[in-house]
């Protein structure tokens, strides 16, 4: 299948389930899958098309937004993590994520569950770890809950009314470049962002939730404006690129040469904390997208 019928595929498949909250919407989602199927170490690329033969037709791309399609209440805040204001976004478990029911503990779960499982569950599995890698590098997919996330932030943008969140989940990203198979090969073209290739969603989660923290990252008067764009377009394809990359790292790690199967690395464990989350213990309760 080529890259564009793959991402036509994912991108109808999604329109006929439409949200309000998805991180970088179906065409961002897509992208991160395509970077990562292109990134990914022979053995591992082997070893998850097996999986995803499970379900004919499936690829990366096309099921990169079934988490979104497919939420029920124990999973939606899988998609995010509510960081709290301040200077520094450390994640601390207890304190961000209690009951371990965000998308940091989701994603560190889902991982362990896609080494270890088999037949559908480790097709689940998959759908979940590469839903949850993208959602984590969306900005307000790691912002606050006193907005919701900035689904509570009403401006104008592209001559329409809509939110902040709504305007990073899809609205940058269709300004920016409508056409996701050629913002695959743009991306893949570029060279790629600076940050560690390391499965750590609890950092992943930090870098977004200090974008959010940016004294110019809410826009004032409520309205869109050039310097909003000049600044934070090319913030949004970093995201965009760096996810696609992680996601092909941590499948690596689970699934390469020398990732779980080998018996030499291995992914974050289920209910591991990052190093952050052992200070502080008062609780949260995610109210996000």
């Amino acid at each position: 299948m080529t890259v564009f019928k793959t991402i036509a595929v994912a991108l109808l498949a999604c329109a006929a389930f439409p949200g309000s909250a998805h991180a970088f919407g179906p065409e961002g989602h897509a992208v991160v899958a395509l970077i990562a199927n292109q990134l990914l170490a022979a053995q591992t690329r082997a070893r998850v098309d097996a999986i995803l033969a499970r379900e004919p037709g499936a690829t990366l791309a096309s099921i990169s937004s079934w988490a979104d399609r497919s939420r029920d209440r124990p999973t939606t805040s899988w998609h995010y993590v509510n960081m709290p204001r301040g200077p520094d976004c450390d994640y601390v478990a207890a304190r961000d994520c209690p009951g371990d029911s965000c998308g940091v503990e989701a994603l560190k779960t889902q991982l362990a569950r896609l080494s270890s499982a088999t037949g559908a569950d480790q097709l689940e599995a998959l759908k979940f770890v590469v839903h949850i890698v993208a959602d984590l590098h969306q900005p307000l997919h790691a912002g606050h809950a006193d907005d919701k996330g900035g689904n509570t932030v009403q401006l104008r943008a592209f001559g329409a009314g809509t939110n902040l969140h709504a305007l990073w989940d899809s609205g940058l990203l269709r300004h920016i470049d409508p056409d996701a198979s050629a913002l695959t090969a743009r991306l893949l073209a570029t060279a790629t962002p600076a940050g560690s290739l390391a499965v750590s969603p609890g950092q992943w989660a930090k870098e977004s939730c200090l974008i959010v923290g940016r004294p110019d990252f809410y826009p004032t008067g409520r309205a869109l404006t050039n310097d909003y764009l000049r600044t934070y377009d090319p913030i949004v394809l970093d995201r965009l690129h760096l996810a696609g990359v992680r996601l092909a790292a941590a499948l690596d790690a689970t699934f390469g040469p020398s990732g779980r199967d080998g018996r030499a690395v291995a992914p974050v464990p289920a209910g591991a904390k990052d190093a952050s989350s052992i200070h502080g213990n008062s609780a949260r309760t995610p109210t996000g997208d």
